[in-house]
């Protein structure tokens, strides 16, 4: 996992809530960690990692805090310790 994905990780577990993060820098840092990643159906985006997945709203803009929230709590529940797993 390179910087950049590494940095939207940790953007993801930061706090206060970032409402300012790029969906498709998301997607890409999910993909890095082993995740499949698809286009479901009704602008949704389907995600499996671990043995876990969730559907989140398929947004072009910046992902907002009930989504960065959603996404954090998806990641916790798969196992996922940015600061353990992708230290800075």
């Amino acid at each position: 996992m390179n910087h950049h994905h590494r940095k939207t990780l940790h953007a993801l577990f930061a706090h206060p809530v970032s409402a300012n993060l790029d969906p498709k820098q998301v997607h890409a840092a999910l993909g890095e960690m082993g995740a499949e990643v698809s286009h479901g159906g009704h602008g949704q985006v389907l995600v499996k990692l671990n043995g876990h997945s969730h559907g989140f709203h398929d947004s072009h803009h910046s992902l907002s805090k009930d989504e960065v929230g959603s996404l954090r709590k998806f990641l916790e529940a798969a196992g996922v310790d940015p600061a353990r797993d992708y230290p800075l």
